[in-house]
């Protein structure tokens, strides 16, 4: 009789997750006003939206893409990955 090990967590592969929470923060952080950030994720129209907004509010907008760029950075690689890449939350 043959007796099999059950396999152990840390040898099974992952799958693969383009996770860009670490590029995105940065990005938002330092050129939140540019939506830099935004066209990283994919969100062409939103990161287009943010330019505008900075520019209308002579760079008073970019205060949200600070702030994003702080908060996409709190997150965990999970909960980042699943809030802004898999369901497309594209605004904090």
């Amino acid at each position: 009789m043959e007796v099999t090990k059950p396999a152990e967590d840390w040898n099974k592969p992952q799958p693969q997750q383009d996770n860009k929470k670490v590029i995105a923060g940065i990005m938002g952080i330092l050129f939140g006003g540019l939506g830099i950030h935004k066209f990283i994720l994919g969100y062409t129209k939103e990161g287009i939206i943010q330019i505008i907004i900075t520019i209308v509010s002579c760079g008073i907008g970019s205060l949200v893409g600070f702030i994003e760029g702080i908060i996409y950075l709190t997150k965990s690689d999970q909960e980042f990955y699943d809030t802004y890449q898999v369901n497309k939350r594209p605004w904090f």
